[in-house]
């Protein structure tokens, strides 16, 4: 690329290394260090901690069936879940007492409107109603996501969910409903969380549900691995977009509020500097970025997969391209690490392809989708907020320099059944405080950045492994009935530097931010 964009790319990641590496000590953070109005959150989603499965009204999810089937690798469930719906507003207090602006939360479709189109349950509009209004007493921002993973059961027994077109005029009731009841307080609106993952985890792979993939690509009933992904993307993306357009169009004048969509953003390096690897890399970030950023950014998918998958790619026509383009006001990621990937062209060389072969890379170390073997892969990965300057420097180059929110980052520990409770989480700080680092540092160079949740506000169901892992700044005893809550040392760090006292203690730096190979 140009040499100014280098300048430009480069120049943050230098300061950092030299900050870091160079024998001088970077001076503890605080909110004072990032821009007025900058939003500083925590976050959970609605089946991961709300509970209450059967309680008021709510209906099962696609979730309920999957988990109840003993599909997790701990055979968990998250009927309880972390009871969030009964003790919410202990929640909500150690969210202001940690100074939070904002909680980022969802909304339980199959609690709302529990046979995913019709009428409304009334339990479900008054818990949320309730969750709303505790929030803002206390100051604190909702930022609700309307779709993270939990697709009514009733609507995956009637057309096959995300398959069938029918999604998006029921999508786009159900949020109509949301921004009609709770639009009024609600400002920050996300429509769908995710959809990259779950494209491929529900209809490639098959590990998550509903269980959809094709031999050789998993070991399904039923599925094709080759098209459905990619199908299911492009439903999602078309029910994003008609509930954007009406939110415009119906609400957004009215209520004031913003509107996005949130994927999982995991950036790609390549793993040598031969130019197969760098292209390997680029196409990588393509197919897992580009795939939904592209179209709602450019109105097109990009080049690469157009390329690659051909006629199994479906079209945007000009109808949807109007629709597609432009449909945000933010963008939201969810970011946690860094892979290196070599080129793999035999993928290509197979007549029958999935999308992870239609990406043509190796990823170092993974010989396995096991979920056990992966959770031991990404925690043995180093802490690489490099990747997120990168990261950023990419929307902001490629993709207009959007209006970004970070709704997820964070790191876990593996529980231990003999010790329910964990308060030291030094790694956690160390983890947080690196990245918030190079977040600071990328918005000094331009990044338009606007707003950090760390993932998550209190320990979760966790999509991949159940109650394994532990991802919360607070604690959550789920060998104790009342589910206790406690305070970790991240939890404090959090606080400190959210009051503009940053007291960082236990934050060792053996994980430096180092000099990486761009994509140029």
């Amino acid at each position: 690329m140009a040499r100014p964009f280098l300048i430009s790319f480069l120049f943050p990641l230098c300061i950092i290394f030299l900050l870091i590496c160079g024998g001088s000590t970077v001076a503890a953070l605080s909110r004072d260090d990032f821009p007025s109005g900058f939003i500083f959150g925590a976050g959970t989603s609605a089946y991961q901690v709300e509970g209450a499965a059967a309680e008021d009204g709510r209906k099962p999810s696609i979730w309920d069936a999957f988990c109840h089937a003993g599909k997790m690798p701990d055979h968990s469930n998250a009927d309880v879940a972390a009871d969030q719906y009964h003790k919410y507003k202990e929640d909500v207090k150690l969210m202001h007492e940690t100074g939070l602006d904002a909680y980022r939360f969802s909304i339980a479709w199959p609690r709302l409107i529990p046979d995913g189109r019709g009428e409304i349950n009334p339990k479900g509009l008054q818990y949320y109603n309730n969750l709303i209004n505790e929030l803002l007493s206390y100051g604190i921002q909702p930022h609700v996501t309307l779709y993270h993973f939990d697709l009514p059961q009733a609507l995956q027994d009637e057309y096959n969910g995300l398959l069938s077109t029918k999604f998006i005029d029921d999508f786009t009731a159900y949020a109509d409903v949301c921004f009609r009841e709770f639009g009024d307080r609600v400002k920050n609106w996300v429509t769908v969380n995710e959809p990259n993952v779950e494209s491929l985890g529900g209809y490639d792979q098959g590990a998550f549900p509903p269980e959809r993939c094709s031999y050789p690509f998993g070991n399904c009933t039923s599925g094709n691995s080759t098209t459905e992904p990619y199908i299911v993307a492009h439903h999602l993306l078309l029910a994003h977009s008609s509930v954007v357009l009406l939110y415009r169009e119906k609400y957004q004048a009215e209520q004031g509020g913003k509107i996005g969509i949130t994927i999982l953003a995991i950036w790609f390096v390549p793993a040598t500097e031969d130019p197969e690897d760098i292209a390997a890399a680029r196409r990588a970030v393509d197919f897992h970025i580009g795939w939904l950023l592209h179209p709602i950014v450019h109105g097109t998918y990009p080049a690469i997969m157009r390329k690659i998958a051909g006629s199994r790619l479906p079209l945007l026509s000009k109808e949807n391209f109007e629709k597609v383009k432009g449909s945000f006001d933010f963008i939201g990621i969810n970011h946690y690490f860094t892979i290196s990937v070599k080129s793999d062209p035999s993928q290509l060389k197979n007549k029958v392809r999935d999308y992870v072969r239609d990406m043509a890379v190796k990823i170092s170390n993974i010989v396995s989708l096991d979920k056990a073997l992966f959770r031991k892969y990404i925690k043995g990965l180093p802490v690489a907020p490099w990747g997120l300057s990168e990261l950023l420097e990419h929307f902001k180059i490629n993709y207009g320099n959007p209006p970004i929110m970070i709704h997820e980052n964070g790191d876990f520990e593996e529980a231990d059944s003999t010790n329910p409770v964990t308060i030291n989480d030094d790694f956690r700080i160390n983890y947080l405080e690196q990245y918030l680092e190079a977040l600071n540092l990328s918005i000094r160079n331009g990044s338009n950045t606007q707003g950090y949740f760390v993932w998550s506000l209190i320990d979760c169901f966790e999509i991949l492994f159940g109650y394994t892992n532990r991802y919360g700044i607070y604690g959550v005893n789920f060998n104790d009935t009342e589910k206790t809550r406690y305070t970790r040392s991240s939890a404090r760090w959090y606080a400190n530097l959210l009051g503009g006292k940053a007291n960082i203690k236990g934050a060792s730096r053996d994980t430096h931010l180092v000099k990486n190979i761009a994509l140029q």
